[in-house]
């Protein structure tokens, strides 16, 4: 966790507000997907880690199982659309994992399902399910005893699974900090899911913050945001790049898209609601390579 301080924020923000940012982009494998993943790699039973496991993945989901599979000793299978950024690609492959690359989300989706019917594999979900959600809820934990009380937090949403497990433990432990999720504009799958009041899905991802693009929402994990998330906003691809570099003026830190859309909300939709608050914005991850995050800070 780090207190924000500096001129691009003051900008923004004004003096009187105070930014805590928690940093998973300093996590194991770059974001905070580890966590989940982990957690659901601990919970396989013996014979389950003897077939291994197998994820769908924009990329950062792909590394952290990856990564927890190495770590405990099983085998992985990730499955990756073929547009997934190449740094992404070769880092899962880094931590051990066979990676297959098929051409959208969707694609992806069905390899997996055949992978779990075919090869016995144990599927270690992206957004869903009570580990995944406990594992996020540990991030919630150490950012309400880091940061003390906080008046909101803003937290990136792709398919729920972070926001859920987040929200659900700042609402048991500071219930009266307001919780804000935030979604691409060509990715809002909790937006209509919100809407229709059940999970929903969009037909493709129109984001450059493609770790957010999730294909559709989950029961268990839509289910916590509704009971827990105050209020969504959205953002579009322009707010995104300009958090981009605004966190690398000010803070020094790359980040990938989707690690800059909660700053974006931040100094975008909610500026004028939170101006003067003590606010937490999370910093998901930074798993970009150099050449497509100096593309996407330049000027327009």
């Amino acid at each position: 966790m780090w207190e924000w301080r500096g001129p691009g924020l003051e900008e923004h923000m004004g003096s009187e507000t105070d930014v805590v940012l928690k940093l998973e982009l300093f996590q194991y494998a770059g974001s905070f997907k580890p966590r989940g993943a982990m957690l659901n790699m601990l919970a396989l039973t013996p014979d389950e880690m003897q077939r291994g496991v197998t994820a769908m993945s924009a990329g950062n989901h792909a590394m952290a199982v990856a990564f927890a599979a190495s770590a405990v000793g099983v085998s992985a299978t990730v499955v990756m659309p073929h547009n997934a950024n190449p740094f992404r690609v070769a880092a899962s492959r880094d931590y051990g994992a066979e990676v297959r690359l098929v051409d959208d989300v969707h694609a992806a989706a069905e390899e997996v399902n055949r992978i779990v019917q075919h090869e016995n594999r144990t599927q270690i979900h992206p957004f869903e399910g009570y580990w995944t959600t406990t594992g996020t809820a540990t991030l919630g934990l150490e950012w309400s005893e880091q940061a003390s009380e906080l008046d909101a937090i803003v937290v990136p949403v792709g398919g729920g699974g972070l926001i859920s497990g987040i929200a659900t433990a700042f609402k048991y432990l500071q219930p009266n900090c307001r919780v804000y999720g935030v979604e691409p504009e060509g990715a809002d799958t909790l937006h209509r899911s919100f809407v229709a009041g059940e999970p929903q899905s969009i037909d493709a991802v129109r984001t450059i913050a493609d770790s957010l693009g999730a294909p559709y929402c989950a029961p268990y994990s839509f289910g916590l945001c509704q009971r827990f998330v105050d209020e969504l906003v959205m953002i579009d691809d322009d707010q995104i790049r300009e958090a981009m570099r605004l966190l690398f003026t000010d803070m020094k830190l790359a980040v990938e898209p989707a690690g800059a859309a909660a700053t974006a909300a931040l100094v975008g939709p909610l500026r004028d609601q939170l101006r003067g608050k003590r606010v937490g914005v999370l910093v998901c991850g930074a798993n970009i390579d150099a050449k497509t995050f100096a593309e996407q800070i330049a000027p327009g």
